[in-house]
This record gives C-alpha cells, sequence and structure tokens, in this order.
C-alpha cells in the first residue's frame, strides 16, 4: 500500500470512529450570544406582538414536553410575553389564563435558591437576568379584568399590591376602581398618592374635586410645585374653576375658566372650551354652548370628548341634517368611542325611531359604561317606546354619574309624570331644588311638576315668574309659562311674553308657540309665518 492510499484509509477510519462516538457538548451559550429567550423579549420591545404570540407559544409547547428545556425564570418570561401578545389582541381573558400562570411560576421561581441549568440556552440566573417584574404583570391582569367589565376582580389584584410598591399608574387606577365603585375614602386615598409622587396630575386632581374634595385643600397639595416650575402661575385658578364645576356653581366656574381662556398662553385650548360649552350646556345657555364647541371642533377637527353633547343640541334645534353628518365624521374618526353611538342615537331619536336610538344608546353604553349622554339616550328611548321603569333605572344611573347635571333629574322626573307618580316627581324636584340652588333651571323644574297638580298651580306660576326675572331668556321657563297662559285663555300675555323672548333669540318651539297663539286671536297670516320660521 503506497502512502497516499494509507492516509485515505487512515481518514476514513476516523471519520466512521466519529460517527459513533460523541463530541462533547458545546457550552449552553458562548458570553455574548443571544438565546432564544433574549430574541423574543427584543420582538416584544420592538411591538412585533403577532410575532412574539407565534414563538413564544411553540416554545411553550417545547417547554411542556421537556420540563427542563428552559429554565424556571425563562418560562416565566415566556408567559409573560406570550400574555402581553394576547393582550396586544384583546383576547383579555386568555390573557389573564397566561398571566396567572406567570405568577405562579414566578411564586415557585422565588422559593428556588438554584436555579437548573438548560440545554441549548443561557445558563445565566435569574439575578442577573432582566425578568419582567411581577407588579408590571398584575397590573396587566387588572386591566384584563376591567375590559372584561370585572371590577371586583381588579380591585382584588390590584390591592393585593403592598402600597409601597404601588407605581402612580396603579394608584391611578385604583382611584378610578374604588370611584366607581362607590368606596370614596379609599378612591380619594388613593388619588393623593398619585398627587404625591406626580404633583400634575390633572385628571387625579379632578377626581379628587369630583369627590367633594376642597379645592384648597388640592391646591395645597401642587403649592410646591406651582412655586419652584416656571408658568405654572395658571393652575391655582384651573383647580379653582374646577372645583366650581364639581360643586354646581357654574356661573363661577364659567366666569373662572373664561378668566384662564382669555390669558394669552392659554388662549385657544380645546379643553377648556370643551368645559366652557358643557358649563353653558348645563346652565341651560344652549346657544353659547353650541357656538363654543363649533369653535373647539374648528381648532381640532379630530375632537370627539363633548360632541355627544353638541348632537344632542343639535338634534334639539331640528339640524338633523348636521348631526348625521355630525355621526359620520366621528366614526370615521373612531368607532371606539361612545360619542358617535350616541350622536348617531340622538338622530334617531328625534326621527322618532326609538328602537334604533335605544340599540345605540346600548351599543354607546357597551362602549363607556360612564356615559351620561348614552345612559341619559337610552333612558329618553326606553320611556317613549313606554318601558318606564326600564328608563328610571338608567336615570338614576346617570344622576349617580353626574350629581350636578339638571338633565339627569329633569329625565327621571319626566318618568315619574309620565307613569302618575306625582308624589316621587315632587320630592325629586324639591330635592334637587335644595340641592342645586334656586335658579331659573329648578325653580322651572319644581314648576313643571306643579303644573301637573291643580292644587299647586299659583305656585308653579309664582315659580315661573321667579325663574323668568332670574333669566327672561330661558327657553323651558317661557315654554312652561305659555303653557300656563294657554290654560288661562290669556292669548296676548302669552304673544307678548313669546315676543319678548324671541326678540334676541330663534327658537323653533317657540315660534311653533307663537303660531298656536296667534290663531287663537285669528292672526292667521302672521301664524303662518311663525310656522314657516319654526319648519325652517
Amino acid at each position: 500500500m503506497d502512502p497516499g492510499e494509507a492516509a485515505i484509509l487512515e481518514s476514513s477510519l476516523r471519520n466512521s470512529y466519529r460517527l459513533f462516538v460523541p463530541l462533547p457538548p458545546l457550552p449552553a451559550a458562548l458570553p455574548g450570544r443571544m438565546n432564544v429567550i433574549d430574541h423574543v423579549r427584543d420582538m416584544a420591545a420592538a411591538g412585533l406582538h403577532s410575532n412574539v404570540r407565534l414563538l413564544s407559544s411553540l416554545l411553550l409547547t417545547m417547554s411542556n414536553n421537556n420540563p427542563e428545556l428552559f429554565s424556571p425564570s425563562q418560562k416565566y418570561q415566556l408567559l409573560v410575553y406570550h400574555a402581553d401578545s394576547l393582550f396586544h389582541d384583546k383576547e383579555y381573558r386568555n390573557a389573564v389564563s397566561k398571566y396567572t400562570m406567570a405568577l405562579q411560576q414566578k411564586k415557585a421561581l422565588s422559593k428556588t435558591s438554584k436555579v437548573r441549568p438548560s440545554t441549548g440556552n443561557s445558563a445565566s440566573t435569574p439575578q442577573n437576568q432582566c425578568l419582567p417584574s411581577e407588579i408590571e404583570v398584575k397590573y396587566k391582569m387588572a386591566e384584563c379584568y376591567t375590559m372584561l367589565k370585572q371590577d371586583k376582580d381588579a380591585i382584588a389584584i390590584l390591592d393585593g399590591i403592598p402600597s409601597r410598591q404601588r407605581t402612580p399608574k396603579i394608584n391611578m387606577m385604583l382611584a378610578n376602581l374604588y370611584k366607581k365603585a362607590g368606596q370614596e375614602r379609599p378612591s380619594v386615598t388613593s388619588y393623593k398618592e398619585v398627587l404625591r409622587q406626580c404633583p400634575l396630575a390633572l385628571d387625579a386632581i379632578l377626581g379628587l374635586l369630583s369627590l367633594s374634595v376642597k379645592g384648597a385643600e388640592v391646591a395645597s397639595m401642587t403649592m410646591n410645585v406651582i412655586q419652584t416650575v416656571p408658568n405654572l402661575d395658571w393652575l391655582s385658578v384651573w383647580i379653582k374653576a374646577y372645583a366650581f364645576v364639581h360643586t354646581g356653581d357654574n356661573s363661577r366656574a364659567i366666569n373662572t375658566i373664561c378668566s384662564l381662556e382669555k390669558k394669552s398662553l392659554l388662549r385657544d385650548n380645546v379643553d377648556l372650551l370643551g368645559s366652557l360649552a358643557d358649563l353653558y350646556f348645563r346652565a341651560g345657555d344652549n346657544k353659547n354652548s353650541v357656538l363654543k364647541f363649533e369653535q373647539a371642533q374648528m381648532l381640532d377637527p379630530y375632537l370627539i370628548k363633548g360632541m355627544d353633547v353638541y348632537g344632542y343640541l343639535l338634534a334639539r334645534e331640528g339640524r338633523l341634517e348636521d348631526v348625521e353628518n355630525l355621526g359620520c365624521r366621528l366614526f370615521n374618526i373612531s368607532d371606539q368611542h361612545a360619542e358617535p353611538w350616541v350622536v348617531s342615537g340622538c338622530h334617531s331619536f328625534y326621527s322618532k325611531r326609538y328602537s334604533r336610538a335605544l340599540y345605540l344608546g346600548a351599543k354607546a353604553i357597551q362602549l363607556n359604561s360612564n356615559s351620561v349622554q348614552a345612559l341619559l339616550l337610552k333612558g329618553a328611548a326606553l320611556r317613549n317606546m313606554g318601558r318606564v321603569q326600564e328608563a328610571i333605572i338608567h336615570f338614576r344611573e346617570a344622576i349617580r354619574l353626574a350629581p350636578c347635571r339638571l338633565d339627569c333629574y329633569e329625565g327621571l322626573i319626566e318618568c315619574y309624570l309620565a307613569s302618575n307618580s306625582i308624589r316621587e316627581a315632587m320630592v325629586m324636584a324639591n330635592n334637587v331644588y335644595k340641592t342645586l340652588g334656586a335658579n331659573a333651571q329648578t325653580l322651572t323644574l319644581l314648576a313643571t311638576v306643579c303644573l301637573e297638580d291643580p292644587v299647586t298651580q299659583e305656585k308653579a306660576k309664582t315659580l315661573l315668574d321667579k325663574a323668568l326675572n332670574q333669566r327672561p331668556d330661558y327657553i323651558k321657563a317661557v315654554v312652561k309659562k305659555a303653557e300656563l297662559l294657554s290654560r288661562e285663555q290669556k292669548y296676548e300675555d302669552g304673544i307678548a311674553l313669546l315676543r319678548n323672548a324671541l326678540a334676541n333669540q330663534s327658537d323653533c318651539v317657540l315660534h311653533r308657540i307663537l303660531g298656536d297663539f296667534l290663531v287663537a286671536v285669528n292672526e292667521y297670516q302672521e301664524a303662518m309665518d311663525q310656522y314657516s320660521i319654526a319648519l325652517r
């Protein structure tokens, strides 16, 4: 055998030997080399949720089939990243299941003093890995529960976090959940904790004010940041303004916000304009309310907040084409908010399509159970369909959410009157009068109930006179006074009242009633003119 053939034979034998003799294992991971968990973590950080979902699902199955494949800390990470991807896909119940498994894995991990080495992955220990925060996992679980309308479970999971470990967003969520559940004291505590950590958390400030915490007390919690940070001199006035809002002092709230809005640095702020529009609406000044909503809309064409009230006002004025256009525009912006559904519901309601209005109101409530306007829409639709007791439930919920809004009480009182429960209506009207004060709106509401009982007709007349002395242009008071004058057949007095009210404003209802009064005194041509104006 020549030397070349000998070399070839030796090489062949060596290769054959290698087939039967295992090579020594490679190190689990070389320094600086990424393992598969690192890749999953990086994809999650990059927002590649669908990719994370597919890969983590496969890896978890591998882990289930071979428990030695990943260390406990790695499996914990996989479960969290997989749950996060489910959360992103809005599969909240599935996400809760995976988060629960992750927390159980973390609990087992904390009891393990030593971590088993894994095959094909990093041999690093949990201490030198960047593990997902257990607190963050619990917060995500609470978010899932809120999306599933399981607020009690959300509170329970957050309550289990020690107070010192609660981040501002955890305290904020707890505060909102407590408030929704009617637990005012823990809600106030949580809001205050948010402000202690983040003194410029304005929504937390509004939360405290809505729970009857004094404006001065809230302002004191922000005093340090106002004095040390430049250009925050407006904040104390802002707090004062919204303190008036939440005590139902609409007049002083309007004046205070106007003073803020006139300052050059805060001029044309959409949020302030929206608040002004809402306050004018609450005060019964629908004309200025519409103007402010239109101004805010021009500044921000994608504005959604408050557009449900704007749509309602347009519908009441008979501007149904504008309401329809507004609804279409809002749906193009987002169909995941209650406002577009409420606006479309108002269009249906004032077109006397009550069943459709009921459906749209229910859809809006499904999207936002705290939408007062949606509750009022659904309640009004139920009332007009003869389902008064169901309507009463919705109006009571609206009152709970917005105790300073008179229209919530008006809806409930109309239900009582529709079911001939005049006594209940009178009790409610008197409570509103005492709670919100003697203004044109509460006087008119009480007078409306008094008009239903022949015994209290004179009291109704006195109340309406007081209301009109305060606000001669208040349309509801004018309408009720005209109704009373019509009963008494004092048509000339009614015509004078209506002409005076129409001198500075135009309202279809007032023009129609004036037409009726003119017919009663045989002024047919002018009556036709008034009816034509009303139709326009």
